[in-house]
């Protein structure tokens, strides 16, 4: 295990009616820029409870509506703008990892003088921040307890992910029964969201870590019983609080801490979503499976080995080849029984920037589990047309 600090300060309100703990947002000022989608939390009512309780605190608040899925930097600059000409004190998000995520660099941007895209280009020049408070109403990115932002530049055909310390939520609100509404595709896709984020921490070079990969193995589990549950039961309590729970833990820190982790399937995705603004769970699962075959070889069989019997439960005696294969096997069906798709095909993609986006990830995986180069990821995303 590598030497590791640790540091999340976020606090977190977790259950039903944790939205009253919202007033807390008073201790960071008068003025608030909301920050949310489109018309999901109004139809809910959340909308309603938040003016709610910002009027009671004689709050002023401004909004940044409309954010989309795969956030883009046009909103970010736009966020940026609301905050220097209204003197924001906050940026409350209230939504999923998007619309946090967007808040995130919101809030760096507000206190610089530059172009926002350069703070995710450089995350080193993000140097102070307004405060981040978020509610979450899905499952799936973990954006509720660390400093990660992932923002899309559709101009360039770039998605990238910016890390800052001064990034991380100040305080969280987390009601499941928020997640309630969330449909059937999206609940399934963050599932796939939060078993990636979690395999990407599983799958390490490094020894020793066992503690680590135990929780990773706890949250996989978690994700394999309630993902079918949820999947039938949309209102299902219990299985939506424990991939919620699951959903933070897969990455806040906990689950990578003195491991290597460099990822791999994600920066293999976020082409996709620089691409072809792909949902990213979506494209997680599509190309999780296939990732995992062209990695597997007599280096890391072991892993997936551990992989297949701590997480799948498969008999340890065998073939450790054949254990390997029928873990990923396992894993393929499980995203199949969810209604993900498997392949590019089924969500419009063809060959046509296949070449420009291996090119584009490849110096983004070198760092992973498994080095890859462009020919590696070329090999990946023709395995899945």
């Amino acid at each position: 295990m590598n030497n590791f600090h640790y540091n999340v300060p976020t606090e977190i309100f977790f259950g039903k009616g944790a939205i009253e703990n919202l007033n807390q947002i008073a201790h960071y000022g008068k003025r608030v820029l909301l920050v949310c989608g489109k018309d999901s939390i109004k139809k809910m009512g959340l909308y309603d409870e938040v003016v709610r309780i910002l009027e009671q605190l004689d709050m002023d608040f401004f909004e940044l509506s409309g954010v989309d899925p795969n956030p883009r930097i046009e909103s970010v600059r736009q966020g940026s703008v609301l905050c220097k000409k209204h003197g924001v004190d906050v940026v409350l998000a209230v939504g999923g990892g998007s619309v946090i995520d967007c808040a995130k660099v919101v809030a760096a941007a507000a206190l610089y003088e530059g172009d926002a895209w350069e703070l995710v280009l450089d995350p080193k020049m993000i140097v102070d921040a307004l405060p981040v408070v978020s509610v979450l109403t899905l499952a799936a990115t973990g954006s509720e307890m660390n400093g990660s932002a992932v923002i899309t530049n559709f101009e360039t055909r770039e998605k990238i992910g910016a890390y800052s310390t001064l990034l991380k939520p100040k305080f969280s609100i987390m009601d499941p029964v928020y997640t309630f509404t969330v449909s059937r595709a999206m609940t399934a896709a963050g599932v796939a969201d939060i078993m990636s984020h979690t395999l990407e921490n599983y799958f390490t070079p490094v020894k020793g870590a066992y503690v680590q990969a135990r929780f990773c193995e706890s949250l996989l589990k978690t994700c394999i019983h309630y993902g079918p549950i949820v999947i039938e039961d949309l209102s299902n309590y219990e299985a939506r609080a424990n991939l919620m729970w699951a959903g933070t833990l897969a990455i806040n820190g906990i689950c990578s801490l003195g491991q290597q982790t460099g990822w791999s399937v994600h920066p293999l995705q976020h082409q996709l979503g620089a691409y072809y603004d792909i949902t990213h769970g979506v494209g997680l699962a599509i190309l999780t499976p296939p990732w995992m075959r062209y990695v597997l070889s007599d280096e890391t069989v072991g892993k997936f080995v551990e992989f297949g019997v701590n997480v799948w439960g498969l008999n340890p005696d065998g073939d450790p080849y054949d254990i390997a294969n029928r873990a990923i096997d396992k894993t393929e069906a499980f995203f199949m029984s969810l209604d993900l798709p498997m392949t590019l095909s089924e969500v419009g993609i063809d060959d046509q920037y296949l070449e420009e986006m291996a090119k584009n990830c490849e110096f983004r995986t070198l760092k992973g589990y498994v080095p890859l180069t462009y020919r590696d990821s070329m090999a990946i995303y023709e395995a899945v047309l």
